[in-house]
């Protein structure tokens, strides 16, 4: 029998902490059902992306970063875990503290904090560390960002620069019938893709929220019908790189687990011909990853398959349909021009550690800056 006078979950965040506040602490640490990862899924609460998860960095440590080092920062309020962010980094004295699947999946990230006090004490104990920290796709309204330039002043140097955003589409009743949003040619289009989709059979949309027993077999298809694209060719699909496709097997697993992933088909008789891979949370709809099959490319099953999403999407009452990618024209031709800004925010600490990455970066700089001049007219 249980007794009321204690819950051994109120020690969740306070136990296992090192003996020094100043250091991070090993990923492995955070395993499944330790009062740490706990209290990783607690900030989550707080989380704007679902790149913050346990599972996302989970997924990276057992795939695309398994020869690197990874840490969590933690900031403690009265004993409580108020705020993390987890950074990897190679092997080598030099090697730099970056943000995980910024360069590997090229998502944007963000601490985890529960106000913005939380954010400053989290950015204390990364200004504490020797090494230089890259944070790549940083929402510009992080409060970490300038609780970093507070906190790095005397210690070291801090770049905040602009980085890829992130398209957003906001959602409201008038989303309902997608195409009512468009003109008259638009809606045209649409019209004409769906009628010569429809000669090669019966159209079929489904989105699923798979469970992890029908995870596997949903997974394979999807990205059987992303390779049959122009992402094969461009070494892109997800199932070009062994590593990248454990990864995201790995986090979308999770994420069915949890009830919130979302794999959309558009289906000919039963043939998918373009899919979707989603998260909702956070009441938004996430998109991680279409593609289509080049054979039906004239009936844009692409497109199709995202008005039927996108109509979805508001009618569950979601307030918003993220676009994780880069700011490509396609989207903003057609879908939206708005988009979340994002930085790249780096530091340089006042040590040989701090110079040479100064040095290396400031040379790529300056090379950017003469390609960029000599492609001027």
């Amino acid at each position: 029998m249980k007794h009321a006078f204690f819950d051994p979950r109120l020690l969740t965040d306070r136990i296992n902490a090192p003996t020094d506040r100043t250091l991070p602490i090993g990923f492995d640490r955070f395993s499944d059902g330790h009062p740490l990862s706990a209290a990783w899924e607690r900030l989550e609460e707080h989380a704007p992306l679902p790149t913050q998860s346990h599972g996302f960095v989970a997924a990276l440590a057992d795939s695309m970063l398994t020869d690197a080092r990874i840490d969590v920062f933690i900031a403690r309020d009265r004993g409580r875990v108020a705020g993390l962010l987890p950074l990897c980094r190679d092997a080598g004295y030099f090697a730099r503290l970056r943000q995980p699947g910024a360069r590997e999946v090229f998502e944007p990230a963000d601490a985890l904090y529960t106000d913005e006090d939380a954010a400053h004490l989290l950015a204390a104990q990364i200004a504490r560390q020797q090494r230089p920290v890259t944070l790549d796709r940083v929402p510009a309204t992080s409060a970490l960002v300038p609780a970093l330039q507070a906190a790095m002043k005397g210690r070291g140097l801090v770049s905040v620069r602009p980085a890829v955003g992130c398209p957003t589409l906001a959602l409201d009743a008038t989303w309902h019938e997608p195409e009512n949003r468009f003109n008259s040619g638009r809606r045209s289009d649409f019209r004409r893709a769906a009628r010569r989709a429809a000669q090669h059979g019966n159209l079929f949309y489904e989105i699923i929220a798979p469970d992890p027993a029908e995870f596997d077999a949903l997974f394979d298809e999807a990205i059987a019908v992303e390779i049959a694209s122009w992402k094969r060719e461009a070494g892109t699909a997800i199932a070009s790189d062994p590593a990248k496709e454990a990864f995201f097997r790995a986090f979308f697993l999770r994420a069915a687990a949890r009830g919130s992933l979302r794999i959309a088909f558009l289906r000919i008789d039963r043939r998918a011909i373009a899919m979707q891979l989603a998260i909702e949370s956070g009441g938004r709809y996430w998109l991680f990853k279409i593609g289509y099959d080049e054979a039906f490319g004239k009936c844009s099953p692409g497109t199709l398959l995202m008005l039927h999403t996108v109509g979805h999407a508001a009618r569950q009452g979601l307030t918003a349909y993220e676009m994780l990618g880069d700011v490509e024209p396609w989207i903003a031709e057609l879908w939206t021009q708005d988009e979340h800004k994002t930085v790249k925010l780096r530091t340089y600490p006042f040590n040989p550690r701090g110079a040479v990455a100064l040095a290396q970066d400031g040379g790529l700089w300056m090379r950017e800056r003469l390609r960029a001049q000599r492609a001027r007219p």
